[in-house]
C-alpha cells in the first residue's frame, strides 16, 4: 500500500517520514527551507519543477525507500 501520494502536503511527508527529506532534495524537490517544511503538496512541488512527466516514478521511488526501512 502506498504511503506517499501526490496530494500529501510536504509538511505531512516531512513530519511522518523525515528520512525522505534528503532523497526528495536529491530528486530536485525542495521540501525544507531554514529547517521548516515548504508549503503545498508533493504534486505542487513536482509540477513547479516541471517534472510532472516523472510524478509516478518519483512517488514510486519514495514509497520504495519507505518499504526498505
Amino acid at each position: 500500500m502506498a504511503k506517499i501520494e501526490a496530494d500529501m502536503t510536504i509538511e505531512e511527508i516531512v513530519e511522518e517520514y523525515p528520512e525522505l527529506i534528503k532523497p526528495m532534495q536529491e530528486m530536485g524537490i525542495q521540501c525544507m527551507v531554514c529547517g521548516e517544511p515548504v508549503w503545498g503538496t508533493l504534486k505542487d512541488r513536482i509540477v513547479e519543477k516541471g517534472m510532472q512527466n516523472k510524478m509516478t516514478e518519483i512517488i514510486t521511488q519514495l514509497n520504495s525507500l519507505l518499504d526498505k526501512k
